[in-house]
């Protein structure tokens, strides 16, 4: 049974940093590649970062030089640490398993104040 489970977030002002978690458990972690997603009120859920099985990351460009996404196999564990961030940034955040089928964490909330 492949579980995810995301912590870290929670209210910050603008300007401010967080960091979130995913731990994996019911797989082998350092096979697949894993994301993260986000999701605003009234908006589809977007791509935010994603890191291969060998380090390899990618970003979406709103977020490109504040977020880095990290991963530490031996935790089976990835991160999202989050800068500079801005009220655009609340949303609903997800960790995902890049494997077939894929499994999603069940989500943690992001809100930025202005």
């Amino acid at each position: 049974q492949v579980q995810l489970v995301e912590s870290g977030g929670g209210l910050v002002q603008a300007g401010g940093s967080l960091r979130l978690s995913c731990a994996a458990s019911g797989t082998i972690f350092s096979l697949y590649a894993m994301a993260w997603y986000r999701q605003a009120p009234g908006k589809q859920r977007e791509l935010v970062a994603v890191i291969t099985s060998i380090g390899s990351t990618n970003y979406a460009d709103s977020v490109k030089g504040r977020f880095t996404i990290a991963r530490d196999n031996t935790k089976r564990t990835v991160y999202l640490q989050m800068n500079s961030l801005k009220p655009e940034d609340t949303a609903v955040y997800y960790c995902k398993l890049e494997r077939t089928p894929p499994y999603w964490g069940q989500g943690t909330q992001v809100t930025v104040s202005s």
